[in-house]
């Protein structure tokens, strides 16, 4: 028999140590006697998405997993002596049992429920989780039940744009302008958008590294919801880890007939294949990365028309998120109402919240929408790295509000984010203690757009330019007054005036500033008006 111990493969795992861990561990248990009839079985699993506790292993036991964490290479010798393979507790890095860490068992995950739990790379082990349920019941369905399921649900689109999934699969669907010639069905595409690159994300790479069949099977049940029978996924350039594992569990689906011509003897077909993005920043908006994955420069499109109507290659595509599509497969297998269960308002389900920046406790939390960003940031992320106070947090990616302690009570909601003029995106949030200068953070705003814009309107291209400019006379205390009108005005312009979402929310983290932290961007103002 095997003593089971699982220990990461995930990318945040792998930067602390986790190979080395592994090498360290398979080496020193040679040194100990194993009880009898027993081998090391080493399953590198994805990360449960407690980062801060990384590299985390788990040993299993009649009990439960135990944890242990974070080790390092040196603690693996005390940890044997300490009768680690026996699950024994009394060794200081010991969690207890895995789903009693509080940081995980207060979560309501839906979408990661096998993250860290399962080997993302066998299928077997998959389908003794709840997996390729969801895609048994799509088989049975017609393409408008799947749709209506879908709407339902309640789902919304995960990226940031938080579109409607139904109504944008109903659009695509509903499409019929693109048959080819001696054709009975129209050419229509998947893409799904795995391009994430707001500052302080890393939900869609921890779930295509723990669990990536739960990816394939959403994107498989979009085909069959609007009879697209060919799907790509888009992925960031800078995830070697998720596209190693990407790639194999892509041919294991295939080897057991859940991906080809004939899914499941179902007689449906849908295809996939991986490519890799271009390392922009703008290919993560749907026009630009079409555009990138037909070979071209990652430039944004206008619109009308929109992807859903004339997307890739011309032809009807649905363009969703990771998390999107990863969570169509608990609809499905659970039921719409299920699903509908979570959340408040508008925004129905849960949301992998990811924690980063001055924080003590980084990680991966799923929470139904309604919770409040003070709760988090302080229940599960236990306040700054530094001890210091927070001062500002970033809310929805580089493009997000930074947001003053006063409004830290806001229910993470879309509807509740967007009246206080700010986005909650894809769910990034990013911690600042009272070290940070403010102003500098507007002056990245600008900066990271102007490096970062296709260059294809000039709201974004050249006011991203004079944003920079304009907040370093500020800064510089020439003219402050006068050219903080002139920011405000230009502001106003890249909202108005820019093609995509790029320039058109680029002023919102700088407006943030103006107006909860105008200490940091005009001191001597400030101080004037003390004296005064």
């Amino acid at each position: 028999m095997s003593i089971n111990v699982y220990i990461p493969r995930d990318t945040s795992a792998l930067a602390m140590g986790a190979d080395d861990v592994v090498k360290a561990l398979k080496f020193q248990t040679k040194l100990f006697h194993l009880p009898e009839n027993k081998e090391l079985n080493i399953i590198r699993n994805g990360s449960r998405g407690l980062f801060y506790l990384e590299p985390l292993i788990e040993v299993e036991t009649k009990q439960g997993r135990i944890a242990y964490g974070p080790v390092t290479v040196d603690d693996v010798s005390s940890l044997l002596e300490h009768g680690i393979l026996q699950g024994k507790t009394e060794h200081p890095l010991c969690l207890g049992l895995t789903k009693n860490i509080p940081y995980l068992a207060k979560q309501q995950r839906l979408t990661f429920a096998r993250a860290g739990i399962i080997n993302p790379l066998c299928i077997e082990d998959y389908l003794a989780h709840d997996g390729f349920k969801g895609l048994n019941k799509a088989l049975t369905l017609s393409s408008q039940q799947l749709v209506d399921e879908i709407k339902n649900s309640g789902l919304r689109g995960r990226g940031g744009a938080a579109f409607p999934t139904g109504i944008k699969w109903q659009t695509v669907l509903d499409e019929k302008s693109c048959v080819k010639d001696n054709a009975k069905q129209p050419q229509k595409y998947i893409v799904c958008n795995a391009d994430e690159g707001d500052s302080g994300t890393f939900a869609d790479r921890l779930l295509m590294e723990a669990d990536p069949f739960s990816l394939i099977e959403g994107m498989i049940i979009a085909g069959l919801a609007v009879g697209a029978t060919q799907g790509f996924i888009y992925l960031r350039s800078e995830y070697p880890q998720a596209k190693i594992i990407l790639k194999q569990a892509i041919q294991l689906a295939y080897k057991k007939h859940y991906l080809g011509q004939n899914i499941l003897q179902s007689g449906k077909q849908f295809e996939l294949e991986l490519r890799l993005g271009a390392g922009a920043y703008i290919c993560g908006e749907e026009t630009s990365l079409l555009e990138s994955l037909e070979g071209k420069r990652g430039l944004v499109r206008a619109k009308p028309p929109l992807p859903a109507i004339e997307g890739l290659f011309g032809k009807p595509t649905v363009v969703n998120n990771v998390i999107s599509l990863a969570t169509v497969p608990i609809i499905l297998a659970k039921g719409a109402d299920y699903y509908q269960y979570f959340g408040m308002g508008r925004s129905r389900g849960t949301l992998p919240f990811q924690l980063a920046g001055n924080i003590k406790q980084g990680g991966l939390v799923e929470l139904a929408f309604g919770t409040s960003l003070a709760d988090l940031v302080n229940d599960f992320g236990g306040g700054s790295y530094s001890g210091k106070p927070i001062k500002a947090i970033q809310v929805g990616g580089p493009l997000g509000a930074y947001l003053p302690q006063s409004q830290w009570h806001t229910e993470l909601d879309y509807e509740a984010f967007a009246n206080i003029e700010a986005v909650l995106g894809h769910g990034g949030i990013v911690v600042f203690d009272d070290s940070v200068n403010m102003a500098q953070q507007a002056r990245f705003a600008m900066e990271f757009c102007s490096i970062e814009s296709c260059g294809k309107c000039t709201p974004c291209r050249i006011g991203s330019v004079r944003g920079v400019e304009t907040i370093d006379k500020i800064i510089n205390d020439d003219n402050s007054q006068q050219n903080l009108e002139l920011l405000t005005d230009l502001c106003d312009t890249m909202v108005d005036g820019s093609l995509c979402a790029m320039g058109g929310m680029t002023p919102f983290p700088v407006r943030s500033v103006i107006k909860h932290f105008n200490d940091d961007l005009m001191p001597t103002a400030q101080q004037q008006g003390e004296e005064i």
